[in-house]
């Protein structure tokens, strides 16, 4: 495996663990050489060009529901795959993204797109995770896991690692780290410690694939 495209909304970094491996040789020979973004301000997008890296902005636009909405996010995906295949990546990874993919750009890519989750996800697609300590927690999936874990008093979370499918939050896992839930903990604080685990991952996961270790 070579060629790395990174899809991000934000900041970006996890992106930048992913540059500070590579500059280390620590990325198993994988070079990140696309990111794109769905905003335009994400500064993900400036961390690629100071480096030199391609970076891309395809927006999704705005549009009612009905099939008004839908023909637009079928005409963004069909765009995004464009632009990402160009690169004709081994991996692309999700990291920070707050789209959701549908088959439609999956199948441009079997088995190449991964995805970084704040939360533990069960193995087996349930509703249900079991800790490392056998506690039986909910398993979070959505765009606010982090708040919703504080809410809901759960004494662990974490961050998972797997391979995308249609189905939002799920796909087989390749890595996962547990993050206890102190009393003092705002989500700022608990966000933070999920995100040194999530660039520590992130870097382990794409070395392994890389590598053939997975």
């Amino acid at each position: 495996m070579d060629t790395i495209a990174v899809l991000i909304s934000g900041s970006g970094t996890n992106l930048q663990a992913l540059f500070d491996a590579q500059d280390a040789d620590d990325l198993g020979g994988a070079r990140v050489e696309l990111v794109v973004s769905d905003r335009s301000d994400a500064f993900g997008l400036q961390r690629a060009l100071t480096r030199g890296v391609a970076a891309a902005h395809v927006p999704l636009p705005a549009a009612p529901r009905g099939p008004a909405r839908d023909a637009a996010r079928a005409a963004w995906e069909q765009r995004l795959a464009a632009v990402v295949a160009a690169f004709r990546p081994d991996l692309v990874v999700l990291t920070g993204f707050m789209r959701v993919l549908s088959s439609a750009f999956l199948d441009r890519f079997p088995d190449r797109v991964i995805n970084q989750h704040p939360a533990i996800l069960p193995a087996d697609g349930g509703d249900i995770v079991v800790t490392r300590a056998g506690l039986r927690i909910p398993a979070l999936r959505g765009a606010h896991v982090v708040p919703d874990a504080l809410r809901l008093g759960l004494p662990v979370t974490g961050c998972t690692i797997h391979r995308v499918t249609p189905r939002v939050d799920d796909g087989p896992i390749l890595a996962q780290a547990e993050v206890a839930i102190l009393a003092e903990d705002d989500e700022a604080s608990l966000h933070e410690r999920i995100k040194v685990e999530e660039r520590r991952l992130i870097v382990q996961v794409v070395r392994d694939l890389a590598t053939g270790r997975l």
